[in-house]
């Protein structure tokens, strides 16, 4: 009896198992063909997930920034701490995510 990687969920299960006891997929109707379709199902949707964190950051970055700039908001006041703050994090969070997902895109 060997453990193998559940095709959806990626956790570790026994080869004899006849469905994941984690997300309920049954290993009986699944063929290669099939297995292949749900891999690049999962790459696709781990592609979009770094995509989506990438927006994040950059709204991160981009709302901290322009309320840094705002006429109302005084230098050294908790409102400018707080947005130079945002921005910092928006801007390495982006930078961080852009580069898994190039590392991402790269493997195969």
């Amino acid at each position: 009896m060997a453990v193998i990687n559940c095709p959806t969920c990626k956790k570790k299960i026994s080869d004899k198992a006849k469905e994941c006891g984690h997300c309920g997929l049954s290993l009986q109707a699944l063929d290669s063909d099939k297995i292949a379709n749900l891999r690049h199902v999962n790459r696709i949707n781990q592609a979009q997930r770094l995509m989506n964190y990438s927006f994040v950051a950059m709204l991160l970055f981009c709302g901290g920034f322009f309320f840094m700039f705002n006429d109302n908001v005084e230098q050294g006041s908790w409102q400018h701490d707080l947005a130079m703050a945002s921005t910092v994090i928006g801007f390495v969070l982006y930078l961080v995510i852009r580069v898994r997902l190039l590392f991402f895109k790269r493997q195969k």
